[in-house]
């Protein structure tokens, strides 16, 4: 149980890759505040799956597109934990629509949620790591496509800014994953097998396998690491194959 007695803050964590990090997290011992915008009957389930591991969570409605909500997390932590080592800003959407497509309303949310929540996350959790002491890791989970174009998909300075506090900042950039945003791709099976073939690996990741490399990140292991992202991509990045 390499991170028993840390405590950590999962955005978007009652489904898809969110879920699957909050479980692998627990599994290593940590207390998770889990953060959900809808169905909390998900949250309740995987709160009671964690409290079956042995371990704590604190389920938190919160809308991580507002600053409010994200220092709301933040004191969920500390009041109920005492403590943030570990922030990982998962929450994400797409709208897949092209660039002459996509309105206004939807770049803002886009945006919002993606990017303004990852920004405020880092700074609100890194201004608690800092007034209690001993550093902590921020995880951002971004994407292949921060190098990696795909069409219907428009796309590092807080690793340096905060070492001298010990904080590490690293992204994880998956590639495709099985999960509900995904569905419309695999359920076409032609689609599915154009994305395969695209991948080295011939396959979509499993949720877990991204959750694993996220709680390696949060682990000792992983203590020179900062400033960067990790692509678990299949080699999606490096294929010749396009889509």
């Amino acid at each position: 149980m390499s991170l028993k007695n840390k405590v950590a803050i999962v955005t978007g964590g009652n489904s898809g890759i969110g879920q699957a990090i909050v479980l692998e997290l627990a599994r290593q011992g940590a207390s998770v505040v889990i953060d959900y915008v809808a169905h909390p009957e998900a949250t309740e389930a995987l709160e009671r799956e964690i409290c079956k591991l042995g371990n704590q969570s604190l389920g938190v409605e919160a809308d991580v597109s507002k600053l409010a909500d994200l220092q709301k997390l933040i004191d969920a932590a500390v009041g109920k934990f005492g403590r943030l080592d570990i922030m990982v800003n998962n929450a994400g959407i797409e709208t897949r629509t092209s660039v002459l497509d996509t309105t206004e309303a939807q770049y803002e949310r886009v945006m919002a949620i993606n990017l303004k929540s990852a920004f405020f996350g880092t700074q609100i959790a890194a201004r608690q790591m800092i007034k209690q002491g001993g550093g902590g890791r921020v995880i951002n989970i971004t994407s292949v496509h921060e190098d990696w174009p795909m069409p219907g998909n428009t796309p590092r300075t807080a690793g340096v800014e905060l070492a001298k506090h010990d904080i590490l900042v690293v992204g994880v950039g998956p590639g495709a994953v099985a999960t509900p945003i995904n569905l419309s791709t695999m359920n076409d099976p032609a689609k599915l097998a154009q994305l395969n073939a695209a991948i080295p690996l011939g396959r979509m990741a499993r949720p877990e396998e991204i959750a694993s490399v996220v709680a390696f990140l949060a682990g000792a292991g992983a203590s020179y690491l900062t400033a960067t992202t990790i692509f678990t991509d299949g080699g999606i990045m490096q294929s010749s194959v396009g889509l």
